[in-house]
């Protein structure tokens, strides 16, 4: 297969059809001859913040000179940014190769696996053959049956910050939440967390008590930030002082703490981690679509806030680093988030807001959430095409104003790709 035949057979397996659970990834795997098993992992799960989380561990470990993988979802603008090596996505005749591999085993099952499930395959495949020494796994949704959530005991799980999110699936309490994600915990493991939610914290403390797991859990007290502007900031996270992050959100200073912590644990379980591997790791942290400055006339945002959560987080950056500015928004959501939460933070900042359609089937109408801003007394219009919404918003902000595309992480890619093609 090429790249593009790969994708194209990969999406043509939802999952909305298959019963969760882990079967089917194990058998597959099994047919493969279970590359899982020769890797090493930190397991990476939470509501919001957990792909910057693995961007900085990814880092830090390349600048100590590890050979690191970094699987993440949902990609971009290429879906070869879900696999990584030191930084370098899959190419596409890999990603073709690596298929054609895998769906003669997929395809003699009695059902076959599901989208997610192929790619993590190839995903373990992939590092296995290219010797990587530690593999930084992002969850795909919750933790417990999660297909990543394959693995045996990880070098490290890490729970980051939590919040209500694919509620349907995983329950409407942060309690229900707390116990899905907390599956990644595994019997005699180290597990580092985010905390400050207390009803998770409760499940995750126990759950590491039942299991023999040893907890940490992130103490802000050691967090200090010296600056923050639009370029990032610098922090101290005590005994590191004087660090650079290229991030600008104001809630990156937390999910790099948390990265900092993990890679501490992991220094004192024999990983070679200097002071000068975190310094160059962290400063060279690239994570897209995070409240990603892509012009400054008028500023252009890019953020993946894509639940309540994560809405609050970038209003708060918002307001720390362009107040003042004239805000236009470029806003799709999907259907099934807590759109009215949502809608209600964004109200009080919005001038304007243009909608469009995210690339999901769960894709909230754009008109229908026109209406709801509407509701709200903020001015809203459709969008055709992601093209136009960036031309027309800005447009409305002026070179004085300010823009912030957000919504949903299906969007922030065809923005993203539209505003550097105008």
């Amino acid at each position: 297969m090429t790249g593009e035949e790969a994708v194209a057979y990969i999406h043509a397996y939802g999952w909305e059809s298959h019963a969760p659970g882990l079967d089917r990834i194990r058998k597959l795997l099994r047919r493969l001859g279970d590359p899982q098993r020769e890797l090493k992992f930190i397991h990476v799960a939470g509501t919001n913040g957990k792909g910057s989380v693995c961007a900085c561990l990814a880092s830090v470990l390349e600048a100590a000179g590890y050979r690191v993988g970094l699987n993440t979802s949902p990609h971009l603008e290429r879906f070869e940014e879900r696999i990584r090596v030191n930084g370098a996505e899959i190419s596409g005749e890999k990603l073709g190769a690596l298929l054609d591999r895998i769906r003669p085993a997929a395809g003699a099952m009695a059902e076959h696996p599901t989208e997610f499930e192929l790619i993590t395959a190839a995903a373990f495949l992939h590092f296995r053959q290219e010797d990587c020494e530690i593999v930084v796994l992002e969850t795909g949704l919750g933790g417990a049956l999660d297909a990543s959530n394959v693995i045996e005991v990880p070098e490290l799980a890490v729970l980051t910050a939590m919040g209500v999110d694919h509620a349907a699936l995983l329950g409407s309490t942060l309690t229900e939440i707390a116990a899905a994600k907390a599956g990644i915990i595994k019997p005699g493991g180290d597990v580092v967390s985010r905390g400050g939610c207390p009803e998770a914290d409760q499940v995750f403390r126990r759950v590491c008590r039942e299991r023999g797991a040893a907890l940490r859990e992130l103490d802000l007290r050691r967090l200090r930030v010296r600056k923050r502007d639009l370029e990032g900031m610098a922090l101290d996270f005590g005994p590191w002082e004087g660090l650079t992050l290229p991030l600008a959100g104001t809630y990156q200073a937390e999910n790099a703490a948390l990265a900092l912590m993990a890679l501490e644990r992991l220094g004192e379980k024999g990983w070679r981690i200097s002071e000068e591997a975190v310094r160059q790791g962290l400063a060279a942290v690239r994570w897209p679509g995070r409240f990603e400055v892509l012009g400054r006339e008028p500023l252009f945002i890019l953020d993946g806030a894509h639940n309540a959560h994560g809405m609050r987080a970038a209003v708060e950056s918002l307001k720390t680093l362009a107040p003042g500015r004239r805000l236009v928004f470029l806003m799709g959501i999907l259907a099934d988030k807590d759109v009215g939460e949502m809608l209600d933070l964004l109200a009080p900042l919005a001038k304007q807001v243009l909608t469009l359609r995210p690339d999901s089937p769960r894709a909230m109408d754009p008109a229908a959430l026109c209406a709801a801003l509407a509701e709200r007394g903020v001015e809203a219009r459709v969008c055709g095409s992601a093209a136009e919404g960036v031309a027309a918003a800005k447009e409305a902000a002026g070179r004085q104003g300010a823009v912030c595309a957000l919504g949903s992480l299906y969007l922030a890619g065809a923005v993203r790709t539209a505003y550097f093609q105008s």
